[in-house]
């Protein structure tokens, strides 16, 4: 919330879900470039992947039409999060899985702190409905990412605990900055 009026700050909540989008699209590149075309998860990876681009599109389109600006973190996000999805990957598929469900467990909190946030203060119709749509999208790739597996990779807390700390630090980060 915005110190000075106790409202929400419209601006960063749009920049940083922007920016959250745009990262989502390239862990999803990474993990698609280490798995290619034919493995059974895919079909499912692209599925999610295609969500995330059009949630970014979305973003992207309000944020001009409000004059948001962007993260300067853009670079830094291009590569983390292609690093995050070509890495997990590399681990095998059920670690995959794991980054994909550690990722939208940690979005759908946020993105459910901002919609309690918006309706705290009965602010912007708008953002709320584009919010709630994603939101159930992700719900939707972390219950596939955990119906895939990823529960089974190796070392499952430790490397759902690593990604959902790294989230929580780009959420803030991409917030300020």
């Amino acid at each position: 919330m915005s110190k000075m009026t106790g409202k929400p700050d419209i601006e960063r909540m749009i920049r940083v879900d922007q920016a959250g989008e745009f990262g989502a699209t390239r862990i999803y590149a990474g993990q698609l470039a280490v798995m290619g075309d034919r493995h059974p998860l895919s079909a499912e990876i692209k599925a999610m992947a295609e969500q995330e681009v059009g949630h970014h599109e979305k973003f992207n389109a309000l944020m001009a039409k409000r004059g948001v600006r962007p993260t300067i973190l853009h670079p830094f996000w291009s590569a983390a999060g292609y690093a995050l999805g070509a890495g997990t990957a590399l681990l095998g598929p059920e670690a995959a899985m794991a980054c994909t469900a550690a990722v939208e467990e940690e979005i759908d909190k946020h993105y459910s702190d901002q919609l309690d946030e918006l309706a705290e203060n009965d602010s912007d119709p708008e953002l709320s409905a584009m919010i709630e749509e994603f939101r159930e999208d992700e719900r939707e790739h972390r219950d596939a990412a955990i119906a895939h597996g990823a529960e089974k990779a190796p070392a499952y807390p430790l490397l759902s605990g690593a990604i959902r700390l790294g989230c929580k630090v780009a959420i803030k980060l991409a917030e300020r900055v």
